[in-house]
């Protein structure tokens, strides 16, 4: 938590101006992490959760 407060403190003190380019840039992480996730397993959820999202499979793993 120390590193997030920290760089809260540091984006505080930059110029308004870069604050698009900041976001920009968190914008650019958070993309680049998605792409991490193998493409099979994001086109594959949909399809999947229609056999995972039911009644029955919900009360299959209520107990676990």
């Amino acid at each position: 938590m120390a590193a997030i407060n920290q760089l809260i403190n540091e984006i505080e003190t930059l110029p308004s101006e870069y604050i698009q380019e900041i976001m920009d840039f968190v914008g650019y992480l958070k993309l680049k992490k998605l792409k991490s996730i193998p493409e099979t397993m994001l086109l594959s959820e949909e399809s999947l959760a229609k056999d995972w999202n039911t009644p029955e499979e919900d009360r299959a793993w209520a107990n676990l």
